[in-house]
């Protein structure tokens, strides 16, 4: 029986799709991506996510799975070469929840640092530091938030490995350091080398200016309100 043909509603510069992408590629899967305008969304996008009209969507088969951790589940649990889920129902529970700590606390506090300044950046800054130290204490030295191997938690927190870096460039302001954040900043060598992910980054002279054109919106945004 012929394999079913797996789709992947995207934009290169989104971490929620990059993160799907990841999985594809730890899991051998054979995709096509098809590259969104975010700013003219295709009939096919809209119709395929009807209720949050965002990428990314995955279609296997002719149907479509929506939102990024959810996607991540299903590709688990759909191909179960190289799992990415831990058997053990708590080291499960465990991953899923970094997952959403990562999205709904470290990704919000992180990217309000990078698109503030004064004491606006200095209250986000802080609240960002105490998510980072969560993470941290997480990962105790380990190599992976899953062990030795890529698991779904560091998929969903690979974004922190690979754009804090670039913000960090474009604000002069160090979020993630050595001194305050040793098993951090090992867990973005390990993960940025693997070998799954090491050929997927953006083109960083692109994503720079992307970034810095957000900041500088965001910013004067800011100024005139």
């Amino acid at each position: 029986m012929a394999a079913e043909e797996v789709k992947l509603f995207g934009n290169w510069s989104s971490p929620f799709v990059r993160r799907i992408q990841w999985a594809l590629e730890i899991k051998g899967v054979q995709y096509e991506i098809i590259e969104e305008d975010l700013s003219n969304k295709s009939p096919l996008l809209l119709q395929y996510n009807p209720v949050y009209k965002k990428v990314p969507v995955l279609v296997h088969g002719g149907k479509p799975i929506a939102e990024s951790l959810i996607i991540l589940e299903y590709i688990d649990e759909t191909w179960k070469e190289n799992p990415i889920l831990p058997k053990d129902p708590y080291e499960k529970a465990s991953a899923r929840f970094l997952s959403s700590f990562g999205d709904d606390k470290c990704l919000p506090s992180i990217w309000q640092v990078f698109i503030s300044q004064g004491e606006k950046q200095a209250a986000a800054l802080t609240e960002a530091s105490e998510n980072l130290k969560i993470l941290e204490e997480k990962l105790n030295g380990g190599k992976f938030f899953g062990g030795e191997a890529l698991g779904f938690a560091d998929i969903s927190l690979g974004w922190i490995a690979q754009m804090v870096s670039l913000m960090e460039e474009i604000t002069n302001l160090k979020m993630i350091d050595e001194v305050t954040y040793p098993s951090l900043s090992e867990w973005i060598k390990n993960f940025l080398i693997s070998e799954a992910i090491r050929d997927s980054y953006p083109d960083k002279d692109r994503m720079v200016s992307l970034l810095r054109r957000l900041r500088e919106a965001n910013l004067a945004s800011e100024n005139t309100t």
